[in-house]
């Protein structure tokens, strides 16, 4: 037996008047899910404990069943961790965003978020730029490190886990009441102002129409990781396929293998198919019996509060990933049992998450159900199933609570 997680970060909504009170999920054309929804177990799944901040971080620990209560030090350090940035016990990791403030003659402190993505800068791009900021603003107590597009890190030296503000917390806000306390973080966020607002590549992006990438947002401290590993954990072994540093510091963490995926990205126009080629490879013929594969698009196109561009990145998982992989899957005669789900809402109305339960489909080719219903946050919660611990949800993929 085989198995899988397609996993679409902030999939989940509200019902959107635009979409005649539909949510993403439910509006979208996704013959794929339909279809095999009718042969699938649908339910709900609160994967945020509670108290705990809703944030992607904890979620997809709890998904692939680490309780975040338990094994949770902060969403940096696993950054670290894919980045290949060896923490000492004293240091703390804290995310480094490239984002759009806006321009004008005023305070820092009275700027606006824009865009906590800065427009999803290239990550070359981001590499130049945080050069910049190293040569202005690194010491021997801070660190840059280059991440993926707009996602960064910083190693504090002998720092403290402080309280920080994501940046998609604040759009549209001015952010004086958010920046850091600690004076020498709201420092170099202010001095990072300066250095970007002037450098050549956003002076192009500005031309181009795009979002330049002005400012350092610090976000997500926490210390060291120690996850237990995956396979002794779960009796089984794993990959990852996922464009983003937090999903693959997560599986370096638990001794999981990382796929690298030629064009994954975390944007829209991702490499949807390399990436469901790269989980069915992985499992045919790469020794592993469990595949995860992340999505990022849905959380972004959330986050920029597009119910369009949302609608279009689960249809893209629809056709360009779910489909692809239960064809291969099916075509290589091999059992398998697949959990589809997000790991939280994004709500385009609000554009941050919330730590609301999620809908999951799953299904067996060996057990093939048969029900009216159609794969969606309303069909999930009416089904009556409810999964109350997000943390245990892989143990019924695994048929550990059977």
């Amino acid at each position: 037996m085989k198995y899988l997680i397609v996993l679409g970060d902030g999939m989940a909504d509200n019902g959107i008047p635009e979409l005649d009170g539909k949510t993403p999920l439910e509006y979208a054309d996704t013959p794929t899910m339909d279809k095999y929804a009718k042969m699938s177990e649908i339910g709900m799944v609160h994967t945020i404990p509670d108290g705990m901040s809703p944030g992607s971080d904890t979620a997809n620990l709890s998904v692939l069943g680490y309780d975040p209560e338990k094994y949770y030090s902060g969403r940096s350090p696993l950054e670290a961790l894919s980045i290949g940035v060896d923490m000492k016990s004293t240091d703390v990791a804290l995310r480094c965003n490239l984002v759009t403030l806006s321009d004008g003659e005023c305070a820092y402190e009275d700027r606006t978020i824009i865009d906590h993505s800065s427009g999803e800068i290239s990550t070359e791009d981001a590499a130049v730029l945080i050069e910049a900021v190293r040569r202005e603003l690194e010491d021997d107590i801070y660190k840059f490190y280059v991440g993926t597009s707009y996602r960064h890190l910083t190693i504090w030296d002998g720092g403290e886990v402080v309280s920080l503000t994501p940046p998609h917390d604040v759009l549209g806000q001015k952010i004086g009441q958010y920046l850091p306390e600690q004076p020498k973080l709201r420092e170099m966020m202010k001095k990072s102002y300066d250095i970007l607002s002037a450098h050549p590549i956003n002076k192009a992006r500005i031309e181009k129409g795009l979002n330049p990438a002005n400012s350092l947002w610090f976000w997500g401290a926490g210390t060291r990781p120690a996850l237990i590993s995956f396979s002794e954990k779960t009796g089984h072994t794993g990959a990852m396929i996922s464009a983003v540093d937090l999903l693959k510091g997560i599986a370096i963490g638990a001794g999981m293998k990382v796929v690298a995926v030629e064009g994954a990205n975390g944007g829209l126009n991702t490499n949807y198919e390399g990436k469901a080629d790269a989980a069915v490879d992985a499992l045919l013929n790469g020794g592993c019996d469990f595949a995860y594969i992340h999505l990022e698009a849905p959380d972004e196109m959330g986050h920029q509060g597009s119910y369009e561009r949302k609608v279009k990145s689960i249809e893209n998982l629809d056709q360009r990933i779910v489909k692809r992989v239960i064809e291969r899957m099916e075509q290589s005669g091999e059992e398998f049992r697949m959990l589809i789900l997000p790991d939280h809402p994004t709500p385009v109305a609000i554009r941050t998450h919330v730590s609301d339960p999620v809908p999951y489909m799953l299904y067996d080719s060996t057990d093939r159900q048969a029900h009216d219903w159609l794969y969606n946050e309303r069909e999930a919660e009416a089904s009556g199933n409810y999964i109350a611990q997000g943390h245990t949800i892989i143990d019924h993929l695994f048929k550990k609570d059977a």
